[in-house]
């Protein structure tokens, strides 16, 4: 018989505590349908395994693919201790469920801060060693063998002596009736014992991808669905003035007009008639308190406030008595603009809304806020609330924010049955919760020798956490505004870092890929190469000097600079520039080669990094994300900026807000330091780090140095 929760000791409580042992109370899909039973005919040992009398193993995903690799990744982690094929697998996303599913680092059911393997790596191997140790009992059982001598083999469980094996799928209906044994009981395997963890492996969702059966939110299709284009204030606190409704609905194949308080979305059959009825609509906007808000306003706050002390993150030695004794001193501000995310999905969510339930189809980050924010604008409890939710196209922390939930499921209180709620790329890029501006005011001093004795750091600029998590700060400091800044890698004798918060009106920000570090690690590394410049230093030797103290930074720069050819002429206009970081739990070293033209145009014509991210899981994964993330953060560094006039983004497609091309994307080499360390995080680290290794290396080659991103070719010119 089938492991029911009714009626074995696998019952309900049973399940949720063994699953709540498994890690910081973090439970996910219990194979419940609508009657609250287990499906039936498996055998689910814990939150995270299905496994049927064919031995498929179902593996609930408790994060959300988006492009990082985790559908794999974590895929890994289970099956090296269950002791299955990888491509043996079907993966399914966890249902929303915070009570049962939180993230035991975030607290949330959140996918986000490059935590996913970090979060994941204990929760995971436990559940399918749980597993795996109660089918043994089954096969040892039978056998009257003892289980300790039971060895386990792709899907299979083998006999001491090498004469019978059991496939899991026959062992499934006995094991559901045993006991789930105590968490400390679960043997893990040492990483000298890894088969699966540390090789490289192809990602098993992209075949899914190249032949469409993997589905991500803006394919989500339920029967009867209408499709809304949308308009939203161009203007933050702006609302709809005048609409005309019936040159909309003239529009063949339209179907209705919602205006909400800050948005008008036409609804249509298809989502060309809803694109034209929205263009028919001829609206006019009210635009409100921030209609005057400039560019000029934001800097002139930035700079003013920036002058005046912050709160306090780290304060070591006497900073001042070491400046008074300096043989050098070296004062700079940095600026680094507000970022759009652009990824390729544009926004969306799907919504049907009726009386008694609300169900979404969409990609989200945070399915807890999602969750909340649904019950909160339909006025339904939480449990009346249905989150489909599905493979993301690109997230890097806009889809953390529930806005675009918020704006469809308001116009789905308006509209009767399914309606697909699309943003335009326009919507996407000028609606966004942006990267903060930052405006960073710093300063070292060096002695006679050279080496660094004093460094003030005041970082000013938005503060994310204020908004989200309040009760994250710590006197004033936002943790996330000062990471990379407060504990550089280097040794500094005496250091005071402060953060300034300073909101700009008119402007939302938000996460953005690397955040804190994706800022900090180009002011600190940027203005490390200034103290080395003004000491006549190497940067790659004077980095060594000052990592005297930390062997896995030193061991990744040592790498990057072997691999990179460090301390080659390079002849004319072309410079190589070096960074390395601590964040997200992995240690990074970066190495650009660029060339400039003589009309300032800034070429990469290769990265090198080296990583120390702990125990690693799949290289190629980490590779890939060295990759993306090097391109990702360079697009920002040569273009990125959005800039604000009379309240309104003024970039608005990517005729205008710039990604990389493709005959601009250098050649990315990764090289994986072996480590016994924890795990850290990959997903954002070379965003973070390729921003002063192209603007060091860009110094190299001019002699001119970048505080102010993105980089201006007009400045590099011969």
């Amino acid at each position: 018989m089938s492991n029911n929760l009714a009626g074995s000791p696998l019952n309900r409580r049973n399940f949720l505590k063994a699953s709540a042992a498994l890690g910081g109370g973090l439970v996910v899909n219990l194979g419940f349908g609508a009657n609250g039973l287990l499906a039936a005919e498996e055998f689910v040992p814990n939150a995270f395994i299905r496994i049927d009398r064919k031995g498929l193993v179902t593996f609930v995903m408790p994060q959300v693919e988006m492009g990082q690799g985790i559908y794999t990744a974590q895929a890994m982690l289970l099956c090296e201790e269950l002791d299955v094929a990888l491509d043996k697998v079907k993966i399914e996303h966890a249902p929303v469920n915070e009570t049962l599913y939180g993230h035991p680092m975030l607290r949330r059911q959140t996918t986000g801060g490059s935590t996913s393997i970090r979060a994941f790596w204990t929760p995971l191997r436990t559940a399918g060693a749980t597993a795996r140790m109660l089918l043994m009992q089954v096969a040892a059982t039978e056998w009257n063998a003892d289980v300790s001598l039971c060895r386990t083999q792709d899907g299979f469980v083998l006999h001491p002596d090498g004469r019978a094996r059991r496939a899991y799928g026959e062992l499934v209906d006995r094991a559901g009736s045993l006991p789930i044994p105590p968490a400390e009981s679960i043997k893990l395997r040492q990483p000298s014992e890894f088969r699966l963890l540390g090789t490289p492996r192809k990602r098993l969702d992209t075949p899914g991808k190249i032949n469409g059966a993997l589905k991500y939110g803006i394919d989500a299709s339920p029967v009867g669905a209408k499709i809304a284009a949308i308009a939203i204030s161009p203007v933050l606190g702006g609302k709809p003035k005048s609409v005309n409704e019936r040159a909309a609905l003239s529009v063949k194949g339209v179907q209705q007009v919602v205006i909400t308080d800050s948005s008008v979305a036409v609804v249509a059959d298809h989502t060309g008639a809803a694109k034209k009825g929205l263009e028919a609509a001829t609206i006019e906007w009210e635009d409100g308190p921030n209609s005057a808000v400039s560019q000029a306003d934001i800097l002139r706050q930035l700079e003013e406030q920036s002058q005046q002390a912050g709160a306090v993150a780290r304060s070591e030695g006497d900073v001042t008595a070491a400046f008074s004794t300096a043989a050098v001193r070296v004062d700079a501000v940095y600026q680094l603009p507000f970022l759009a995310h652009t990824a390729m999905e544009p926004m969306n969510c799907t919504v049907h809304l009726r009386e008694d339930a609300c169900e979404l189809w969409v990609g989200t980050q945070n399915m807890s806020s999602a969750k909340q924010a649904t019950a909160g604008v339909t006025g339904l409890p939480p449990e009346k609330i249905i989150i489909n939710n599905h493979i993301v196209g690109g997230g890097f922390g806009r889809r953390l924010e529930v806005d675009g939930i918020v704006h469809a499921v308001t116009i789905a209180k308006q509209v009767k049955g399914p309606v697909k709620i699309i943003w335009s790329r326009e919507e996407d890029i000028q609606h966004g919760y942006y990267r903060p501006y930052y405006y960073d005011r710093i300063s070292g001093a060096i002695d006679t020798e050279g080496n660094p004795i004093a460094w003030r750091h005041r970082v000013s600029g938005s503060s994310i956490f204020a908004r989200i998590a309040p009760a994250a700060m710590r006197n004033g400091v936002d943790p996330d505004g000062v990471e990379g800044a407060a504990h550089p890698p280097y040794k500094l004798p005496a250091i005071h870092v402060e953060f300034k918060q300073v909101e700009p009106q008119g402007v939302l920000t938000s996460w953005w890929r690397g955040v804190g570090p994706s800022h900090n690690t180009f002011v600190v590394e940027s203005f490390i190469d200034e103290l080395a410049a003004a000491a006549k230093a190497d940067p790659v030797d004077y980095r060594r000097r000052l990592l005297s103290e930390n062997p896995r930074a030193l061991a990744v720069l040592e790498l990057a600079a072997k691999k990179a050819g460090w301390g080659e002429v390079l002849i004319g206009r072309q410079g190589r520039g070096v960074a390395v970081q601590f964040a997200f739990g992995t240690y990074l070293a970066m190495i650009a080669d660029v060339s400039v033209a003589t009309d300032g145009t800034v070429r990469l014509k290769r990265i090198i990094t080296a990583v120390d991210c702990g125990l690693t899981v799949n290289p190629d994964t980490i590779a890939a994300q060295m990759e993306g993330g090097a391109l990702y953060g360079l697009t920002a560094a040569l273009y990125g900026a959005i800039t604000f006039s009379q309240g309104r983004v003024e970039q608005s497609n990517f005729d205008t807000y710039l990604p990389l091309r493709i005959d601009e994307a250098p050649p990315v080499e990764t090289y994986i330091v072996q480590s016994a360390e924890a795990p850290g995080g990959i997903g954002e680290a070379a965003t973070s780090a390729v921003f002063p290794a192209v603007t060091n290396a860009i110094f190299a080659a001019t002699g001119k140095r970048i505080r102010t991103l993105p980089v201006n070719p007009e400045e590099l010119k011969a």
